[in-house]
């Protein structure tokens, strides 16, 4: 019976599971890459690490070992990878650090100091990078684990009491290096905690579009990681600005992620697509009215010459008026997705009507506008770019088939005028894009575009337009001793 529940509750788990409009797979292909600007950030970062002073006495001799600071890293030997249950580790072995530091010794009334290089070799440290989706459906390092050690430091001390040094570098390098293994781990928890964070923080999870709608990218849960690639659920659904909390159900084929060659692959599903037309829909901004000059002259004589017999019947107050043609979308456009192809289905009535000053309009007719536009989509930098092209057209009136008949003239002009008056202003909206969730400093670049029933992905590489140390600092938190003890890590982390 226990058997049962638990069955059910999983399946019930699973009905209630929302559908992602958007799936990002980062592949192994990208480590290398994020490798390269990572280890450069790391390296900056280590130059951080403050060394409490070191001081004693051996004997008659005190000396105090201060200033210390990490000069450079000399990477032997890194490696990046997945690991499912950890994401992302960093492995670096055999390596070495360069650090300076002052010396001061003293001996009776004799006195010794200066500045000193030393070097850190044996170097090894591991740290992985837990990923989560935190309440606000963001996507967050919410833990890092740490081992780190250095085997061996040397100091090649020097002048009138190098030999006293020598006696005592044991004391000296062996004290080091306790207080080095100690720095490294704390420098990285925060590194990752704070700074990484900063990072991810300017990933967009529910902003604007326009002035019209806004686009919600909450991850949905927690990412999947294997050892080849790290995927991401998006809920990837656009919504309008004035109904901040409206939501259209997703009931669209989930998008799948098969591929791995490329760096990152990104899925939309028809949803995606649906929801912005949709959004825009709700908020009354797929209409568009024509008055006057704004009619193109052609058309204006043909449509006179068309309603000829019902104009002729006006006051010449009427007649004389500007005529005024008004397309409304009467339906939410649909788009669908099929391996030949986009395509998005819009259907809008057409009024024609005369509008004589400060008077009420007069209706000449009132027709059905079925329209098929063909959508290429693209992917530039961060931004998903539409562009649409007007493949068929028909109108009909609603009223009877005689009247539908008569507009038969209208259908070649009116395709004209969309053609060439609208489809431009569409076009220039929809260039604009929409930004992926993609962090600060990095583009997509080789974009591939492939479709498939019901969803498309696009494979890319990825190119980083700033350095991370850029992005971080620009980012980066106030830096107070509220927040470094925030980000401090467990004793545990720290390997001695």
């Amino acid at each position: 019976m226990a058997l049962f529940g638990a069955l059910f509750l999983a399946l019930l788990a699973g009905a209630r599971a929302e559908i992602p409009g958007c799936k990002i797979r980062i592949t192994s292909q990208a480590l290398d890459l994020v490798k390269q600007e990572g280890l450069r950030f790391l390296e900056q970062e280590l130059e951080t690490v403050t060394i409490p002073d070191l001081g004693g006495r051996e004997g008659h001799f005190y000396y105090n070992i201060s200033e210390v600071k990490v000069t450079d890293l000399q990477l032997t030997s890194s490696e990046l990878h997945f690991q499912p249950e950890q994401d992302l580790v960093l492995q670096i072995t055999n390596s070495s650090l360069g650090l300076r530091f002052r010396r001061q010794l003293l001996y009776w009334f004799f006195q010794d100091g200066g500045y000193i290089n030393a070097s850190a070799e044996g170097v090894s440290i591991r740290t992985a990078l837990q990923l989560s989706r935190d309440p606000a459906g963001r996507i967050k390092v919410s833990n890092v684990s740490c081992q780190a050690s250095v085997s061996r430091l040397y100091a090649a001390f020097g002048g009138t009491y190098r030999r006293v040094y020598e006696i005592l570098s044991t004391f000296i390098t062996s004290g080091m290096r306790f207080l080095l293994n100690q720095q490294i781990c704390p420098v990285l928890y925060h590194a990752g905690m704070v700074l990484l964070n900063s990072l991810l923080d300017t990933v967009p999870v529910r902003s604007s579009v326009d002035n019209i709608v806004g686009i919600d990218y909450s991850i949905l849960k927690d990412p999947v990681v294997t050892t080849s690639y790290l995927d991401m659920d998006f809920r990837g659904a656009f919504f309008p600005l004035a109904q901040g909390n409206w939501s259209l159900p997703n009931r669209a084929v989930e998008p799948q992620l098969q591929e791995e060659e490329r760096m990152v692959y990104v899925a939309f599903s028809e949803f995606f697509f649906d929801s912005a037309m949709e959004s825009y829909y709700q908020a009354g901004a797929l209409q568009l009215s024509l008055v006057g000059d704004k009619v193109p002259q052609d058309l204006d004589m043909l449509l006179r010459a068309s309603y000829f017999g019902s104009i002729v019947l006006m006051t010449p107050a009427v007649i004389d008026s500007p005529l005024k043609l008004e397309l409304r979308v009467v339906a939410p456009p649909r788009c669908t997705i099929k391996p030949s192809g986009t395509t998005i289905s819009v259907t809008a009535s057409v009024t024609i009507a005369m509008t004589p000053p400060n008077k009420p309009e007069v209706q000449l007719s009132n027709m059905i506008m079925d329209a098929r536009l063909s959508a290429k989509v693209a992917l530039r930098g961060k931004a998903l770019r539409v562009q649409l092209d007007l493949r068929k057209f028909r109108i009909y009136s609603n009223q009877s088939a005689l009247e539908s008949l008569a507009l038969i003239p209208l259908q070649a002009p009116l395709k004209t005028m969309l053609q060439f008056g609208v489809m431009p202003l569409i076009n220039e909206r929809t260039r604009r894009g929409v930004q992926i969730p993609l962090p600060e400093g990095m583009d997509f670049v080789r974009e591939v575009v492939t479709n498939h029933v019901g969803f498309l992905t696009i494979g890319a590489d990825l190119h980083f337009v700033k350095g991370l140390r850029e992005v971080i600092e620009k980012n980066r938190p106030a830096d107070t001793g509220a927040s470094r003890a925030a980000s401090a890590p467990p004793p545990t982390t720290a390997a001695a």
